[in-house]
């Protein structure tokens, strides 16, 4: 496990996009039912239950990417939870909802972490828009990556991991040699700088070994993380014909 914390790698304009997808994912968060600042959701067992069936609305449904929306009758609810009625769902815009949800206080600041130190250079080298769409297409494609590598996997799948993924990747090409102080579990926690190529590097090993030995239920979704980060490697030739004038 790796933590980056800081990278000396100044922008030169506001990583307005980056600002914005940190306050939305921070924002749905705290409207969902596992902030806690939600008293809408109840208590208790009836919490349990609105958070199965708010994740199944929102979040992906790996098997209903290939095989269509599935009846609420086969959730996996909790003993004593009542099925809930039949709700609109679209499985292919569900990939996009799902990116703004998170199943956890660690899960969400893991993620925006990683999205605060890399997120802002890649926005200022691609530009606001560019990295906008670059981010939501790397979100699709982790997604799908790590459906078919579970076709029929019923579990929500839910968080940006997938997106952030592939702005890691696009830093990796464009800034191999920036400093990123980081901290590592196993040296004590101690912030060490290194260069963006081993930090990344590491990172992207951890997730590779980690998706050989991952077969789907609940869990972090590996695969994508490896999908997402690869699809930078191959979208690298438009970020750099691109960058800041």
């Amino acid at each position: 496990m790796v933590i980056p914390v800081y990278d000396k790698n100044p922008v030169r304009r506001p990583p307005v996009v980056t600002y914005a997808l940190i306050g939305l994912c921070t924002a749905v968060f705290l409207l969902g039912p596992l902030s806690g600042f939600t008293p809408s959701y109840g208590s208790g067992h009836r919490l349990v239950c609105e958070q199965t069936v708010y994740f199944d609305r929102w979040g992906v449904i790996p098997a209903e990417l290939f095989h269509g929306r599935l009846p609420p009758a086969r959730l996996q609810l909790p003993a004593g939870c009542a099925v809930p009625h039949g709700y609109w769902k679209v499985p292919f815009l569900s990939v996009f909802t799902a990116m703004f949800l998170h199943g956890g206080w660690v899960h969400l600041i893991g993620n925006m972490l990683f999205l605060w130190v890399f997120g802002d250079n890649v926005e200022n080298r691609m530009g606001r828009v560019r990295f906008a769409l670059f981010y939501v297409v790397a979100g699709y494609l982790a997604t799908y990556g790590f459906a078919l590598g579970h076709p029929d996997d019923v579990q929500s799948l839910v968080g940006a991991s997938g997106a952030i993924s592939g702005a890691l990747g696009a830093y990796l090409y464009l800034y191999p040699k920036a400093r990123v102080t980081s901290l590592f579990p196993f040296l004590f926690f101690i912030p060490l700088r290194f260069p963006a190529w081993l930090v990344l590097g590491f990172w992207f090993v951890l997730q590779w070994l980690a998706a050989q030995t991952a077969h789907g239920g609940p869990g972090v979704a590996y695969l994508a993380h490896v999908v997402g980060f690869a699809f930078a490697s191959s979208a690298r030739g438009s970020a750099t014909a691109r960058g800041v004038r």
